[in-house]
């Protein structure tokens, strides 16, 4: 890497926060230094950088112009695949089987990407400035010096199904996946713990939102938002071609039809396949499938909210994996 300006020098930092102020977008930095990305979600690998007592000491803020000039001076790993998913249907289990790898690079979830992705439907940032900086942000994220990583994997959150056709503007040629489930088990998980977008007035910003968005009852909640995650993927995957997995398919789609799209060599696949041993969440357990019990688990009136908004939807990214397989 050429010689920059020490202002302008981030080796072993990546951004953590993107937000907007009265003077523009900022940028917040934290110091990772060697530190690999294993944790089973962005947000964790930051807590852990942050206990560090360098970054205790000492805070980095810059504004959007600093993320675009440091991708000049030191470009990171392209994405070579994009996971989108349903939520709760097994990306973090591919997530982490891929980052146990020193050859993938796994950025789980990064928030300041997720911000500049939904900043057109609250901050104003679209259009070729919004597609620079998500191309920047992404440089800064994935910059390896110093590993083995060749390979950028990005998982995205649920909600950026809509945003989509934005990251492939950016990134025209990188393969994507959409993970997906039984809708009825994905909705039961959210009903005893829901994720964030699936709780009332949480998700500021995106298209999964709609006016007539009633808070209760839950269930019908719960259903009618996945329901419009799984038609976005549909839609998606009918436009833009996408690869589609559903859950139970997983983990040995790694050593099938997966392989070749995430860059895995055979024995990169059983390192893989060893690791989905664990629970993906929780790494210091083991896996245990749950899917069953979600259904049978399940209320009536979940099941009815289910049918009526989620099913069709399913059925249709079904179809279209089916067709995919044949």
């Amino acid at each position: 890497m050429a010689s920059v300006k020490p202002e302008l020098d981030f080796r072993g930092w990546r951004p953590i926060r993107t937000w907007r102020d009265e003077a523009g977008w900022r940028v917040d930095w934290c110091w990772f230094g060697d530190q690999r990305l294993t944790q089973p979600f962005f947000r964790d690998d930051v807590e852990q950088a942050l206990r560090l007592p360098f970054n205790q000491a000492f805070r980095r803020e810059t504004g959007l112009d600093a993320l675009l000039d440091w991708q000049v001076a030191s470009p990171g790993l392209a994405p070579t695949a994009l996971i989108f998913h349903a939520s709760r249907c097994g990306s973090t289990l591919m997530a982490q089987m891929l980052a146990g790898l020193e050859s993938h690079l796994v950025l789980s979830e990064p928030p300041p990407l997720d911000a500049l992705l939904r900043a057109h439907c609250r901050d104003g940032l679209e259009g070729d400035a919004q597609r620079a900086a998500l191309a920047a942000v992404l440089s800064a994220l994935g910059q390896a010096p110093g590993s083995r990583a060749r390979a950028l994997v990005v998982k995205l959150d649920a909600w950026n199904i809509f945003e989509l056709p934005l990251v492939l503007r950016c990134f025209p040629d990188t393969p994507w996946i959409f993970l997906y489930r039984d809708p009825l088990e994905i909705a039961a998980s959210h009903l005893r713990m829901a994720g964030m977008h699936m709780i009332p007035g949480q998700l500021q910003g995106s298209p999964l939102n709609e006016p007539d968005d009633a808070p209760a009852p839950r269930e019908v909640y719960i259903a009618r938002r996945l329901g419009r995650l799984l038609q976005q993927a549909a839609t998606c995957c009918r436009t833009h071609g996408g690869l589609l997995v559903e859950y139970p398919e997983l983990p040995q789609a790694l050593a099938g039809r997966l392989r070749e799209p995430l860059g895995l060599a055979p024995e990169q696949v059983e390192l893989a396949l060893a690791a989905s041993a664990r629970n993906a969440k929780r790494p210091a357990e083991a896996f245990t499938d749950d899917s069953r019990q979600k259904r049978e688990g399940a209320t009536a009136a979940l099941r009815d909210a289910v049918e009526r908004w989620a099913l069709e939807p399913y059925l249709e990214l079904q179809g279209l994996r089916q067709a995919q397989s044949a």
